[in-house]
């Protein structure tokens, strides 16, 4: 689970309010990219719309979509391009890798949320911030990194209640601004050879599941082909044998598999859920969490919940595998996602592949009404959210990468 889960009681890290550190942070976002992630350039479009609602002196929500690690970094490049700094909204787990990275992230604009509770201390921090407009707050409303440069998640609960407690906070003293949010969304292009860059990682997995290197197939095929085999262990593991059918209702049942005892033992609960799995999964970690940090279970016990908990995790990530999705377009980076994916999910480690290239795309202003805050008010809002990424996600692609000359960061 690479530490997503700390078994320890939650601290908050609060927002840094100083502008030295983050700002000399925000120069070496370049040489990070490079160094971490293979991103060697970056192009921003729409900064005039960000830059619009600065001059407004407006509170400003940026809502991009969540498609790989290095989002939070792509981000800085489109702070730069627009003169600002950013506050962003981290999951606490990120603070508790290392002393350094807490002391980072934190410098570099980013202060914690508790997934596996409510959070009423960033919940407030960041309705301070939207409502003091020193600074856009980001929130990734995917909530979860689904490597999927084409494919939004479900949108997280949370984001709507800050949004307008900050509008009314805003109209009450300061009614001349306004709460405005601006849908971002982010693209990669991969610039290499996707076939020579994916071999070396197939062959690993495969080497793992005893097989002899499948580099017989066309790339497309082995990929399918070790992408059913690793269905077909979780179907053994979790369900007895392989099922048959489409890979969409397998996951369905292997996933249900994984989640409806936990579900029955924690929620006492038999019905049918309408919730996404992540919320699924969330709802029950803050169930079985608490009595682990407390230090109210046995070993035993506390290793019972921990195998729960890396089903759970297990659950959450086939959630995110679209069956088909490497065929739709034919997008190198599909490919690359997919067998990135398999790797993270076998390994806790996806392999760095190079070069990338990045787009960003700011979408116009959403004015948030302070006055509604009804729940049929706000799933419009999300959606309307959704639908402006989705279309500029088109965009992009549409647009496509860069020619070969174009490597230095836009």
């Amino acid at each position: 689970m690479d530490r997503v889960i700390i078994e320890e009681r939650y601290r908050f890290v609060p927002p840094y309010q100083g502008t030295v550190w983050p700002t000399l942070f925000r120069e070496l976002v370049p040489w990070r990219l490079r160094r971490r992630y293979g991103v060697e350039s970056v192009r921003c479009f729409g900064v005039d719309h960000l830059r619009a609602s600065l001059r407004a002196g407006h509170g400003i929500l940026l809502t991009p979509n969540h498609c790989r690690p290095s989002d939070p970094l792509i981000l800085g490049r489109l702070a730069r391009k627009a003169s600002t700094l950013l506050f962003i909204i981290a999951s606490w787990h990120l603070f508790k890798q290392s002393r350094f990275t807490a002391w980072y992230l934190r410098r570099a604009g980013a202060f914690s949320i508790y997934r596996e509770g409510i959070d009423k201390q960033a919940l407030k921090a960041a309705v301070e911030i939207l409502s003091q407009a020193t600074r856009p707050l980001v929130i990734f409303p995917e909530g979860v990194v689904t490597r999927a440069n084409d494919r939004l998640e479900t949108f997280m609960e949370g984001t709507t209640f800050i949004i307008r407690k900050a509008a009314k906070r805003m109209a009450r003293e300061h009614p001349e601004k306004r709460i405005v949010i601006h849908p971002v969304a982010i693209r990669y292009f991969f610039h290499g050879d996707i076939e020579a860059a994916l071999t070396p990682v197939l062959s690993r997995i495969e080497q793992r599941l005893s097989w002899a290197p499948q580099d017989h197939l066309a790339l497309d095929q082995r990929i399918v082909k070790l992408g059913s085999a690793l269905m077909a262990l979780k179907e053994i593991e979790y369900l007895g044998e392989p099922q048959a059918g489409g890979l969409r209702p397998r996951l369905a049942r292997t996933i249900e598999a994984i989640l409806e005892p936990i579900e029955a033992e924690w929620l006492n609960s038999k019905k049918p859920t309408t919730q996404d799995v992540v919320a699924r999964v969330k709802r029950l970690r803050s169930r079985i969490l608490p009595g682990m940090i407390e230090g109210e279970t046995s070993a035993a016990e506390r290793g019972r919940r921990w195998r729960q908990l890396a089903d759970l995790y297990l659950a959450q990530q086939m959630s995110h595998y679209s069956p088909g999705y490497i065929f739709k377009t034919g997008a190198p980076e599909r490919k690359l996602e997919t067998v990135e994916r398999f790797e993270e999910d076998l390994t806790d480690r996806a392999t760095v592949h190079r070069p990338m290239s990045a787009a960003i795309q700011v979408g116009e202003a959403i004015e948030v009404a302070p006055e509604s805050g009804a729940t049929r008010d706000n799933d419009a809002l999300m959606e309307e959210i959704r639908t402006r990424i989705a279309t500029m996600l088109k965009e992009l692609a549409e647009r496509g990468a860069p020619g070969r000359e174009a490597t230095a960061d836009a």
